[in-house]
């Protein structure tokens, strides 16, 4: 169970008051957060922000709200997001199709913001690109690895038509390596080494490798690129790091890779195909 399974429970139909504008009435909307989403009495509730707030055609009369809660645990300020349905003064967490099995928490995802399409964040393509595809990954993730390489080599292929904008979101629990490597393809990119975060998802290493040294001396065998630890370390290398992690949380990325074309969310990972056709 992960520390945010713990600190919270989404779990009741509560009730609550909408506004005319569809917008819940915030002293209501906290007061759901902590009596039925925030179980664990250690944690604070601070406050709710309506990030989105968006329908469904499959949901029809249902709002969808797209949250984060501001959250206190020993100590430390936590941003977790969270997703409601409201409807006829009722709210949820969960709306299931029985039919299906499908709960339509796991299909819907916010809007890209347009900030988000920044030169730090360009990896390939042109920023003027008549589409801009937008991707959280970890390199050492499979699905990834099978996935990424293709839409990189489109837009090398392709810089007219598609750019490629990338954010780092090292599944640590899954393969520590990853915290080094995202580092490494962060400071690669910047000093414009694109080949090098490309380079990456080939790279052979036990993924519970920690030792920096070990894996700079793997990261040069196999890339060719030289990097220090001082410069791994750095406060403003791990705070963009951080930055990328904060901004998947913003979109309710639960896994890699998560794939936006053109703002929306391409759940089958392929829709960049049917971009060079």
């Amino acid at each position: 169970m992960s520390l945010m399974s713990k600190l919270l429970m989404s779990t009741a139909v509560a009730t609550i008051t909408l506004s005319a504008n569809a917008q819940p009435d915030q002293k209501l909307l906290l007061n759901y957060v902590k009596k039925a989403i925030v179980k664990n009495p250690q944690v604070k509730v601070k406050g709710v922000t309506v990030i989105e707030s968006k329908t469904d055609k499959d949901l029809p009369g249902w709002n969808i709200l797209l949250t984060t809660m501001d959250l206190e645990y020993q100590k430390k300020d936590i941003h977790a997001p969270e997703m409601m349905f409201i409807k006829d003064g009722l709210v949820t967490g969960h709306l299931v199709n029985l039919k299906t099995g499908k709960d339509y928490r796991d299909l819907i995802k916010p809007s890209v913001p347009e900030a988000y399409y920044d030169d730090a964040h360009l990896l390939f393509g042109n920023k003027d690109a008549k589409h801009k595809i937008l991707i959280f990954s970890d390199p050492q993730c499979p699905f990834c690895q099978e996935t990424v390489p293709g839409i990189f080599k489109a837009a090398k292929e392709n810089p007219e038509k598609i750019a490629i904008y990338y954010y780092h979101l090292p599944l640590l629990r899954i393969h520590p390596v990853s915290g080094i490597l995202t580092r490494v393809m962060h400071v690669a990119q910047k000093a414009g080494k694109m080949d090098v975060v490309e380079k990456m998802y080939t790279l052979k290493i036990k993924p519970r490798e920690t030792n920096m040294t070990k894996v700079l001396s793997a990261i040069q065998t196999h890339t060719g690129y030289s990097v220090s630890a001082a410069d791994l370390n750095k406060k403003e290398v791990k705070d963009a790091i951080k930055a990328d992690e904060d901004a998947a949380g913003r979109m309710m990325v639960s896994g890699t890779p998560t794939i936006y074309i053109d703002g929306k969310w391409d759940k089958m990972r392929d829709g960049y195909k049917k971009l060079i056709k």
